[in-house]
C-alpha cells in the first residue's frame, strides 16, 4: 500500500515538473518569438481543425483574379489552395523569411502546375510592397512568431487596398 501511495506521488510529481516545465517553454517562445524552424515542418502538414481550408474560404471570399498576400505560408497548406480559387488570372504572393519553406511550397505549386503563386522572401515587419496593392492577405499561425507584431499590423494596413480583406488565425 505504501509503495502504491510513493508511486502516486512520484507520478504526480513527474507530471507537475512536465508540465511547468512546457509552461516555461511557452512563455519563453512567446518572449523570444522566431519562425518555426524548417526541419520542424512536419508540424504544418497536419489538418488544422480550427482553422480548415474550408472555412478559410468562408471568410476571406476570394474571388477569381483577385490579388492576396499569405504571410507566413510554411509547406503550402493553405497556399495551394488559396492559388486554385484566384483561378489563374489570380495572383497569390507568398512571403516567408525562410527559403527552404518557399521553395518547398512552389515545389508543390509546380507538381499541381499552379503558375499563379509568386515567392518573396522577407520580414513581415517590413512588406516589400507597393502601398495598396492587395485585395486581401491571409496570415495563419504566423503572427506569434514575429517579434514586431504591431510592425506586421501596421504594414497589412498598408499593403491592403481600400476595401480589402485579412483573414488572421
Amino acid at each position: 500500500m505504501q509503495s502504491d501511495l510513493h508511486g502516486h506521488r512520484r507520478a504526480r510529481t513527474s507530471i507537475l515538473l512536465a508540465t511547468a516545465a512546457l509552461a516555461g517553454a511557452m512563455l519563453w517562445w512567446r518572449r523570444h518569438p522566431s519562425a518555426c524552424p524548417y526541419s520542424q515542418r512536419f508540424w504544418l502538414a497536419p489538418p488544422h481543425p480550427l482553422i480548415t481550408r474550408a472555412r478559410l474560404r468562408e471568410i476571406l471570399q476570394p474571388r477569381p483574379g483577385e490579388r492576396i498576400l499569405e504571410i507566413g505560408p510554411g509547406t503550402g497548406y493553405y497556399t495551394l489552395p488559396l492559388a486554385e480559387w484566384i483561378g489563374r488570372d489570380g495572383r497569390l504572393d507568398i512571403l516567408d523569411i525562410q527559403q527552404q519553406m518557399l521553395d518547398d511550397t512552389m515545389h508543390r505549386a509546380r507538381e499541381l502546375e499552379l503558375e499563379n503563386v509568386t515567392p518573396a522572401r522577407a520580414d513581415a515587419q517590413r512588406l516589400p510592397y507597393p502601398d495598396e496593392t492587395f485585395d486581401a492577405i491571409v496570415l495563419v499561425t504566423a503572427l506569434g512568431e514575429v517579434p514586431d507584431q504591431d510592425a506586421v499590423w501596421r504594414e497589412m494596413a498598408r499593403v491592403l487596398k481600400p476595401g480589402g480583406r485579412a483573414a488572421l488565425g
